[in-house]
């Protein structure tokens, strides 16, 4: 008899395992969906991210790092590159893919039936029954429950796809932090030197009595403070490298390579961006992430409704079988089916509460979106906005102040040759000259700083602390292993 029901119970299962491996088949896996994730930060970044799902694909990775990277002098578009490839952070985040394509796959599924087997009575009566539990609320709401978890895999996608692109935008960054502190030491080794030669002369002239005591010391403590900014600015510069490393995940003999000496110079001219707005409303990552949460909010919306006055509604099928001996001797064996219907009955909770708090999430997530969307149009704005200003300081500095102070200085040289002006005022002129070039240098640093600015407004990848106007530019010696 039990093994009768136990054919019957597999007849009744059989339906619901059916359908749960039809669904189950149809859900992508995690790396197809991770293709969405690559294709969006390619078409903004120009490089490939990769997520490493095997001991060889590593291999391949660390390999090709090494050659991008070991006994080099690399540019931004290779950091970036080594970025996406290398960073374990990066690699965790791509998890979170895996983990949402799992809840799509779980929803995906029926639940489980429960199935029980009693006994009741002894010879020479005995019933067995035995029954099949199925929830039926869990099946007639299946598909709702499926695009929740839908929307919330679309969201996973684009959550990785936007701290991918704040890697790259991190990483741009520090590179241009790095360069210019190189190119702003190199600058000061040179001018160091300038102000030994001027202490120098100085104290000659002292020795002369044509210089005061008053006008030698000024120039000793302008180059004893050229010196101790410039022993300064090279440590800045290690720990500007050191951050741009950690970025590229590198370690060992990988931190063996180097960085430019100089910034690249000024474009010709700056971008024109007559629908920056619409274009950031467009592209941007962080603004269709909350669109999705409003898309996900509304679908549970209907699935808290769908459930508001029944939360769990359970069908039990099965047989009862019923054995005895008869009079004559014989057994008889009657069979009856079991038909039973499980549900709370909302006398206490009717299902108001959860349908409040729906309204108040999608209502939240409504505002969040709108506030979203007005601080994407201002950000883009004020992105370009210190994007073209920083742009047209840094070349009114380029080609106003710079080359001023340059012929300044040349004219100081000239006249002071023909004894017309004093040391006083070529010193004076070279201390200037110094002073405007290294302002000339933070400008250019603070435009590719606006430039990466302005394209993390536009794509997404958000804001970083790094880069400012008033931060200082430093960087390593010219001459030096960097």
């Amino acid at each position: 008899m039990t093994r009768r029901f136990l054919r019957l119970a597999a007849v009744i299962s059989l339906p619901l395992i059916a359908a749960g491996c039809t669904t189950v088949s149809g859900i992508s896996d995690p790396v197809a969906g991770f293709t969405t994730v690559e294709a969006r930060t390619q078409s903004v970044t120009g490089k490939r991210a990769v997520w490493i799902q095997s001991s060889q694909q590593a291999q391949a990775v660390s390999a090709r790092v090494k050659g991008l990277v070991q006994k080099k002098t690399i540019g931004p578009d290779t950091t970036v590159q080594v970025a996406l490839l290398n960073n374990k952070g990066l690699q965790a985040a791509y998890a979170e893919v895996g983990l949402s394509a799992a809840d799509v796959w779980q929803e995906a599924m029926p639940v489980n039936p429960t199935i029980s087997v009693g006994m009741i009575g002894i010879d020479p009566v005995r019933t067995i029954e035995g029954a099949v539990v199925s929830n039926i609320l869990a099946l007639a709401t299946h598909k709702r429950r499926v695009a929740v978890a839908d929307a919330r895999f679309r969201q996973a996608q684009l959550r990785a796809a936007e701290e991918t692109l704040r890697l790259a935008a991190d990483t741009r960054r520090a590179w241009i932090n790095a360069v210019s502190a190189w190119e702003t030491v190199s600058y000061l080794n040179q001018a160091q030197a300038a102000a030994d030669a001027a202490s120098a002369l100085a104290q000659k002239l002292g020795e002369t009595g044509a210089f005061t005591k008053t006008g030698q010391a000024r120039e000793h403590v302008f180059y004893a403070e050229l010196a101790g900014q410039t022993a300064e600015a090279r440590l800045a510069a290690r720990t500007a490298k050191e951050e741009l490393t950690r970025l590229m995940g590198l370690w060992g003999d990988d931190v063996d390579y180097s960085v430019p000496n100089a910034l690249p110079p000024l474009p010709k001219g700056a971008m024109a961006k007559r629908a920056i707005e619409a274009e950031a409303l467009r592209n941007r990552v962080d603004l269709e992430i909350a669109r999705l949460e409003l898309e996900a909010l509304a679908k549970s919306y209907g699935l808290t409704e769908a459930t508001r006055y029944v939360t769990d509604l359970e069908l039990l099928t099965g047989v009862e079988v019923e054995r005895e001996e008869s009079e004559e001797g014989g057994t008889e064996t009657s069979t009856s089916p079991i038909l039973e219907l499980e549900f709370v009955i909302p006398i206490f909770d009717t299902g108001k509460a959860r349908m409040r708090k729906a309204e108040l999430a999608y209502m939240q997530a409504a505002n969040r979106l709108a506030e979203k969307a007005v601080n994407v149009r201002s950000e883009a704005r004020s992105a370009y906005d210190g994007y073209r200003s920083t742009y047209d300081i840094a070349r009114h500095y380029r080609n106003s102040v710079v080359p001023l102070r340059t012929k300044i200085e040349e004219e100081s040289v000239l006249t002071y040759s023909g004894m017309i002006t004093n040391t006083f005022e070529l010193l004076a002129d070279t201390r200037a000259k110094i002073s405007s070039i290294m302002l000339s240098l933070n400008a250019k640093r603070n435009f590719w700083l606006a430039d990466v600015n302005l394209g993390t407004a536009v794509y997404g990848g958000g804001a970083s602390s790094a880069g400012g106007g008033d931060a200082p530019a430093v960087a390593e010696a010219g001459a030096e292993a960097h």
